[in-house]
């Protein structure tokens, strides 16, 4: 059945099909960032609310108030679709027909517990993506992870960076936050869980690791 997405969407979901069919789901907790990651903290594993992974505080110099590291685990959820409920939408065409450079989408995207949508809803995904590479498929994206549930419920978390789609496991910086993660650092590791072109649905894994007093 043809789709009725504007050509800038179809060429983005087409040029997105390509490289995801690249991927292959992968095991977060064997990635070598992940393991240095645990390495400096004494984590509580499985504290407080169900998708947060671990929170404890690290083995620095002792005297002031200790860093904590916090892992975060969800599922973005991104509707692309032509549906009046979507919550990602093109804003700015690209340069041309022949490539997705230049296209931006703006999103306000549900973040769950789990991969179903129908899972829990922990937060949103609020900011915007562009197509900033001619050649390869990467994104500049800029988001604020805005939490709703639990004890971060009102704190938030900005991660800004670059997305290169075609890889595995992608990672980008977390840059600051609000609330209890105000002066946040770390970063977030993504892997595509699901993608349905044809749909306009894609399903991406969050493991958010944030240094935060």
């Amino acid at each position: 059945m043809a789709n009725s997405y504007p050509i800038s969407t179809t060429l983005f979901l087409s040029i997105l099909s390509t490289s995801v069919a690249l991927m292959t789901t992968s095991i977060i907790s064997s990635s070598p960032l992940t393991t240095k990651a645990a390495a400096i903290t004494n984590p509580v594993s499985h504290h407080h609310d169900d998708y947060v992974i671990s929170s404890g505080e690290d083995h620095g110099p002792s005297g002031g108030k200790r860093q904590q590291l916090t892992h975060l685990r969800f599922y973005w959820q991104n509707d692309a679709s032509s549906s009046p409920n979507a919550t990602d939408v093109v804003v700015v065409q690209p340069v041309s027909n022949s490539s997705a450079f230049g296209c931006i989408s703006m999103m306000d995207d549900p973040l769950t517990v789990g991969p179903s949508l129908g899972s829990a809803l922990v937060g949103r995904a609020q900011g915007f993506y562009a197509c900033a590479s001619r050649e390869a498929f990467g994104l500049l994206m800029a988001m604020n992870l805005v939490l709703l549930r639990g004890e971060y419920n009102g704190s938030s978390v900005t991660v800004l960076g670059r997305n290169e789609v075609p890889l595995k496991v992608r990672e980008l910086p977390v840059v600051g936050g609000t609330g209890v993660f105000r002066m946040a650092t770390g970063y977030a590791l993504l892997t595509t869980s699901f993608f349905d072109p044809a749909a306009g649905i894609a399903v991406v894994e969050y493991n958010v690791y944030i240094w935060h007093y």
